[in-house]
């Protein structure tokens, strides 16, 4: 067995469209007097990724639809953060007074789309006019984040973004991947032998999930200001799978 440290990055500054996210968390890790070491794992809250690839929305700027109007009206929402909700979807899973569920066009299924008004800097104080969107590939920010912390100190890391979701049987939010490079989301445990021998039938552990959740205990869900945990001492474990394998495919889906 080995020690799993995770160490919160606090004091990144606010960050806005077209940062270096790089150099803040590099700096961040130094302020901590550490450094990178290869096999570390930087899990990252979703809205500091969204926000430096800009993906805010002023709720002024949105027309919303006769179909945003008509869904507004039953989920008791404003129409124009519907109308997003809907071009950031596939579909529309549930809806009633106050909920709705989408699969989002990456596939997630989520409330409201990962369109979020929390943690987002208001416009004009006390007004909830601006809201971000989930970043526009995760993966591929992840991917993209990663060669640049490689190219910057050397360290073969992994990268996961994070955001909190949810769960349709149980209460209370949890930390989720949506964006993942440099180590599997999906680790596949069938046929591995249980401590009897008896070869696992369906086991396969959601990897990134779990670093997603250790994560978000340290950064919380509110006002805590800590954005990105590293994390250190993960027993390495083989492959490099995006997040996308973590979704279920829609035949074995079986409550849809």
């Amino acid at each position: 067995m080995s020690t799993l440290t995770l160490l919160p990055l606090a004091g990144l500054p606010r960050v806005r469209a077209g940062d270096d996210l790089v150099a803040l968390l590099l700096r961040a890790i130094e302020r901590e007097q550490d450094s990178l070491l290869t096999g570390d794992v930087l899990v990252l809250a979703q809205k500091i990724v969204s926000k430096a690839e800009d993906r805010l929305v002023e709720l002024d700027s949105v027309e919303a639809t006769q179909r945003a109007h008509e869904l507004a009206a039953r989920v008791d929402k404003d129409p124009r953060l519907v109308e997003l909700i809907l071009r950031e979807s596939k579909e529309v899973v549930r809806a009633s007074p106050g909920i709705l569920i989408v699969e989002h066009r990456l596939g997630f299924v989520l409330a409201n789309a990962g369109v979020d008004h929390s943690n987002v800097e208001p416009s004009e104080p006390g007004t909830d006019e601006r809201v971000l969107l989930l970043p526009e590939d995760p993966d591929r920010s992840a991917r993209d984040l990663r060669a640049r912390l490689h190219a910057a100190t050397g360290a073969a890391v992994g990268v996961v973004v994070a955001d909190s979701w949810g769960r349709p049987w149980r209460l209370g939010t949890v930390g989720f991947a949506i964006g993942v490079a440099g180590l599997p989301a999906l680790v596949d445990l069938r046929g591995a032998p249980d401590l009897f021998g008896r070869p696992l039938q369906v086991t396969e552990v959601g990897h990134a999930d779990q670093l997603a959740a250790a994560a978000s205990i340290l950064m919380g869900q509110a006002a805590e200001g800590v954005p990105a945990v590293l994390i250190r001492g993960l027993a390495a474990v083989a492959g490099d799978s995006p997040a996308s394998k973590l979704l279920r495919p829609r035949a074995q889906d079986l409550f849809r």
